[in-house]
């Protein structure tokens, strides 16, 4: 089979994690006899130094004309530090979602046995949790106008804007896994204090007449933040408003014991996008210590959800499982002897053909 996937490593580490989902999935190809084209593109603060723009044209098209996108990560320092600058990184990655039409974004936690001391939790709470959390991507405070600055410039404000048709959409789809899953859909809001959350409560609610046989429940997002941490095993489907799912899924990547872990998709309207949910750690850049994990599970769930490679995507988790069960693992997992970015990206994709043998039974 052929596809062609569009690659935008970004910035910082980045370039680093991305090279390892590709060697990943060039594994993939000599192992299942599939032949994948590669184009690469700018964006972020990468985009800006080179074109001025955070997301150009030409990156844009490329992902259009793709049948998947693998990213790696956004962000600069420069910019950080610079409220003022009129171009940032992150509008590249708003735009994109935008013009690709990335209503929803996936992002799946569970944890690995091997690495129940790494997180900070108690491992009675964390063993066994396994959850996928549903994030609205194109509304809510990061799209919502009016914005700006009043007063000389010393008041600012953002607006928050949900239509109930793209509560509706996001609904469906977290109804529709968790029909798939455990058959529990718990709906994160702040109903008590904002208009766009008794909207969101009201339409879910609504929705739920349509899956009698989910169970669906609300919760407040502060009361959700803690049961996150003190009960996670609790959880099923989570779905969520955009800036709610932002925190929250950075606050689940504790569960697990690292940021490094955690793949997510993003799909909408036209191609889908396959990304690590950590950010460009420009600490980190070029030092070779990343970890590739959550790269290389994301080329997981592109290789299964955008092109239906079932067996293919199994290999790559296999692997990476393996992997890690021999304590292979970067500098935030094994202090002691780590491997590198690179080495950890060769040993996994090294390993992909074994693993896919126990697949093909």
């Amino acid at each position: 089979m052929h596809k062609k996937i569009a690659v935008l490593p970004g910035d910082g580490i980045g370039p680093e994690v991305v090279d390892q989902g590709l060697k990943v999935l060039k594994a993939v190809e000599e192992t299942f006899g599939h032949s994948f084209t590669y184009e690469e593109a700018l964006i972020g603060a990468a985009a800006i130094d080179k074109t001025g723009a955070a997301l150009p044209e030409e990156t844009l098209k490329c992902c259009m004309d793709a049948d998947a996108v693998l990213f790696g990560a956004i962000g600069h320092p420069k910019y950080d530090n610079d409220p003022k600058a009129k171009v940032r990184p992150e509008q590249g990655l708003l735009a994109l979602r935008k013009g690709l039409g990335l209503y929803a974004n996936i992002r799946p936690v569970a944890t690995f046995d091997k690495l129940l001391d790494r997180s900070p939790l108690k491992n009675d709470r964390i063993q066994g949790a396994d959850f996928v959390v549903v994030r609205e991507l194109t509304g809510g405070i990061y799209f919502g106008e009016p914005r700006g600055r009043r007063d000389n410039g010393t008041v600012a404000f953002d607006t928050c804007v949900y239509s109930k048709e793209e509560v509706t959409r996001i609904g469906r789809l977290a109804f529709e896994m968790a029909r798939s899953r455990k058959g529990r859909l718990c709906s994160v809001d702040k109903a008590n204090v904002l208009e766009t959350s008794r909207l969101w409560r009201e339409t879910m609610q609504e929705l739920g007449q349509e899956y009698p046989d989910v169970e669906l429940s609300h919760q407040f997002v502060d009361s959700a933040a803690m049961d996150l941490i003190v009960n996670p095993k609790r959880f099923d489907v989570i779905v969520t408003e955009n800036m709610f799912g932002d925190i929250l899924t950075d606050e689940a990547s504790v569960i697990t014991g690292s940021l490094g872990l955690l793949p997510s998709a993003s799909i909408g309207e036209k191609t889908s996008v396959f990304e690590p949910i950590h950010g460009s750690f420009p600490q980190a850049a070029g030092k070779n210590i990343a970890n590739p994990v959550a790269t290389i599970l994301s080329v997981a769930k592109l290789l299964e959800e955008a092109f239906q490679m079932t067996n293919e995507a199994q290999a790559v988790r296999l692997a990476v499982e393996r992997a890690l069960g021999e304590g292979k693992m970067t500098p935030d997992l094994n202090e002691k002897d780590p491997l590198t970015t690179s080495a950890l990206g060769d040993y996994i994709s090294s390993i992909v053909p074994s693993v896919s043998v126990s697949t093909a039974k």
